[in-house]
C-alpha cells in the first residue's frame, strides 16, 4: 500500500474504504459478520482510512465500523460526519439539517460511543447548514479538537466560500465531494482552492456509484431500496447514453491489462498527490480489484487520451435527486 497526506499531517492509505454501502443506500445491508471480515481484509491489505457517518443506517454503520476496528484502533484513521437531525429512539431522520454547535457536540459524544473510540480522527460536516454560519460550525469543531475529542476537521460538499470561511476559523484537513470521470465539476474551482489552502480531497463515488466498473447498463435492475432508482443519471435512458463514457474506460483498461474500475481509480489518483478516493464495496473480490489501482501507473499518453475522449462526452442526467442537490454547496 502507498500512503498520502490529507492537509499537513493526516497520513492515510492512498485508497480508503467507504463503508456506507455495507449498511445503507445500495439495497439491503450486508451480513454483519461478512462486512466485519471485509473491513479486516482491507486492513490486512494496508488500508487504514475508513469512512462512515451517523446518518448511514442511521447509526448502524458507525456501530459496525467501531466493532470491526476496535482491536486495531492504533492502526486506523476513522472519519465520520455530523449535520442531520436524527431520532435516537426510532433511528430515523426526524428533521432536516442541523449544525448548531450544541448539536455538533452531542453528535460527537454519541459517535465516540458507537465507534468505541476516544477521539474522532476526521469529523466532517456532512452537508452545509444554511441556518448556521460556518464560522460557528468551525468554532464548535475547534472546541472539540481542544478537548481532544476530535483530531481533524472536514467538510462534505461545501461551496468555495464556505471552505475559505471555515478554514479561517479552524484549518480544514479534508474536503469530501463527488469526483470521478462521471462527475468532473470539482476541477473547475474546487481543486485549485484546495491546492492553494493545503487541504486534502476525498472523492466519494469515485466509480460513479458503480457505473464506471462497466457492470451496469440500461437494462440493469436495482433493488427497490437502492438510491440509484431516484438518481436522474441512472434512469435507463441516461445510462444508455452514458455508456459512451464506460467504453472509453474499457478501451484503456484493455490496453493496460487492467479493469475499468482500476482505470477510473488510477485516473483519480493521478490527478493530485493529495487526492484519496474512498470506493465502497461489500465484496472481497471487488476490494482486491479496487486496491489494484494503487499500483497502476497511467502514462501521460493514457491520461491525455482519457481526457481527450471523455471531454467529448456530455454526461446525461443530474448526479443527485433534486432534494439532495439543494443540500450541496454547488
Amino acid at each position: 500500500m502507498k500512503y498520502r497526506k490529507l492537509g499537513n499531517s493526516l497520513e492515510v492509505s492512498a485508497l480508503g474504504l467507504g463503508c456506507m454501502g455495507m449498511s445503507a443506500n445500495y439495497g439491503p445491508a450486508g451480513d454483519r459478520r461478512e462486512m466485519i471480515a471485509l473491513i479486516h481484509e482491507a486492513l490486512e491489505r494496508g488500508v487504514n482510512f475508513f469512512d462512515t457517518a451517523e446518518v448511514y443506517g442511521p447509526f448502524v454503520n458507525e456501530e459496525l465500523v467501531g466493532e470491526a476496528l476496535a482491536p486495531f484502533r492504533d492502526r486506523v484513521i476513522i472519519a465520520t460526519k455530523f449535520g442531520f437531525d436524527l431520532d435516537p429512539v426510532t433511528r430515523q431522520r426526524s428533521g432536516g439539517l442541523n449544525s448548531r454547535p450544541e448539536h455538533i457536540k452531542a453528535v460527537a459524544e454519541a459517535s465516540l460511543k458507537r465507534l468505541g473510540i476516544d477521539a474522532i480522527d476526521l469529523f466532517y460536516q456532512h452537508r452545509v447548514d444554511p441556518a448556521v454560519p460556518i464560522e460557528e460550525v468551525a468554532g464548535a469543531v475547534k472546541d472539540l479538537i481542544a478537548e481532544g475529542k476530535v483530531k481533524h476537521f472536514g467538510l462534505s460538499e461545501p461551496g468555495i466560500e464556505t471552505i475559505r470561511r471555515a478554514h479561517a476559523v479552524q484549518p480544514v484537513t479534508a474536503v469530501q465531494s463527488e469526483y470521478s470521470l462521471f462527475w468532473r465539476e470539482p476541477e473547475r474551482e474546487l481543486l485549485p482552492v484546495l491546492e492553494a489552502l493545503g487541504i486534502g480531497f476525498v472523492p466519494f463515488s469515485p466509480l460513479g456509484a458503480g457505473f464506471l466498473t462497466g457492470k451496469i447498463d440500461e437494462s440493469t435492475q436495482f433493488d427497490l431500496t437502492d438510491f440509484r432508482n431516484l438518481v436522474p443519471r441512472f434512469s435507463p435512458e441516461a445510462r444508455k447514453a452514458n455508456l459512451a463514457l464506460v467504453e472509453v474506460v474499457k478501451s484503456v483498461a484493455e490496453q493496460t491489462r487492467s479493469t475499468p474500475a482500476q482505470i477510473a481509480l488510477a485516473w483519480l489518483l493521478a490527478q493530485k498527490p493529495w487526492i484519496v478516493p474512498i470506493p465502497g464495496t461489500t465484496k472481497s473480490h471487488r476490494l482486491e480489484e479496487n486496491l489494484g489501482a494503487v499500483d497502476l501507473v497511467l502514462t501521460s499518453q493514457d491520461l491525455d487520451r482519457i481526457d481527450r475522449e471523455v471531454s467529448r462526452i456530455q454526461v446525461q442526467g443530474e448526479r443527485l435527486p433534486e432534494a439532495a442537490l439543494k443540500m450541496t454547496g454547488h
